[in-house]
């Protein structure tokens, strides 16, 4: 399948490890200039030497704690260099716990991380996006939005209310050539999940190695996902194949979720 995309610009966030770094990978591998964005300046020098050097890379240093000061580093990037067809929307999940015992600061935080530099970047992108006729937002958020993950209380609203903020964004973009879709990964191996399970296994008073089965065990493919895998998916929702699904969650999961 001719996925169309060389030559497209992405900008791809929290793109130093994990889902983000393995989709500005698999997005490059398909001939797009890849726009990193990240808070750490060091790493993303590093990521972006392994991407391939012919094409137009480059890299933002932005917090997603300080929205103001993100909105003003791309803004800045698209007026001195270019806009984007595709927006990928990824940032570290919220810390675990029961909902009960969450705190104030902890919700806002959550919110201005996922909702405020969301709307943030789909506001700076989109113009460009409409002028060519041509956008993809994809955000990856989680299964949670189908099915509450215990003990990730906060995580659970927040993805929540983006996977509502993004359904109600394709209905108004749909008309422009602009889709804007939502990625749900199950248990990927990734630092964010090691930390879970440390968390999970320190609860429980068992090994690492026990709860790693356990939640391996919770999927019917009886193994975590690779990043890649997650990637693969994201990569075929920005391309021009995929103009017609708007609006959706895919989960990718390995059949863990229960709902349909």
């Amino acid at each position: 399948m001719n996925l169309n995309l060389n030559n497209k610009n992405a900008l791809v966030c929290g793109s130093t490890q994990g889902i983000g770094r393995a989709t500005a990978m698999a997005l490059a591998a398909e001939g797009v200039n890849v726009t990193l964005v990240a808070r750490n300046r060091e790493k993303l020098k590093a990521v972006l030497a392994e991407l391939p050097q012919h094409r137009n890379h480059s890299y933002i240093v932005a917090d997603f704690s300080n929205p103001r000061d993100l909105q003003e580093q791309v803004i800045k990037f698209i007026e001195k260099e270019h806009g984007f067809h595709i927006l990928v929307n990824n940032t570290g999940g919220p810390r675990s716990g029961a909902i009960l015992s969450a705190s104030l600061d902890e919700f806002e935080k959550a919110f201005t991380q996922h909702i405020k530099c969301n709307h943030i970047l789909a506001q700076a992108t989109i113009p460009f996006m409409k002028k060519v006729g041509f956008g993809r937002i994809i955000n990856v958020i989680s299964t949670s939005v189908k099915e509450p993950i215990p003990g990730l209380g906060v995580s659970n609203t927040i993805r929540g209310a983006v996977g509502n903020w993004s359904k109600t964004l394709s209905i108004e973009l749909g008309a422009f050539g602009i889709t804007v879709n939502n990625v749900l990964p199950g248990f990927t191996d990734t630092e964010r999940l090691t930390e879970i399970i440390k968390i999970k296994a320190s609860a429980e008073d068992t090994s690492i190695e026990k709860m790693t089965e356990i939640m391996k065990n919770y999927t019917p493919a009886k193994r975590f996902a690779q990043p890649e895998e997650t990637a693969s998916v994201i990569t075929f929702l920005a391309s021009e194949p995929a103009a017609y699904v708007n609006g959706i969650n895919i989960p990718v999961d390995g059949g863990r979720t229960k709902s349909l």
